[in-house]
């Protein structure tokens, strides 16, 4: 099962919105506006794990996420 909290999330300003603007490098087709950035952290995460939700309800792949991918190389 896929924890939407792993997920790797950005918020940053939007110009041409003004606003903030969540977004998640897994779904980047999603993306969350707000004034508040910690709304907007918060409205990104909800919208991933409603997402994620609807993607294993339907049995349709979920993504992994890319902190689960990293291998760690000793050297």
């Amino acid at each position: 099962m896929n924890n939407y909290d792993h997920y790797t999330y950005k918020v940053t300003w939007s110009r041409e919105d003004e606003e903030f603007v969540g977004l998640c490098v897994e779904f980047p087709s999603l993306s969350f506006l707000d004034k508040n950035r910690n709304t907007v952290l918060e409205g990104i995460t909800d919208l991933v794990k409603d997402v994620v939700a609807d993607m294993g309800a339907n049995n349709e792949t979920i993504p992994e996420p890319i902190s689960e991918k990293i291998t760690v190389v000793n050297l």
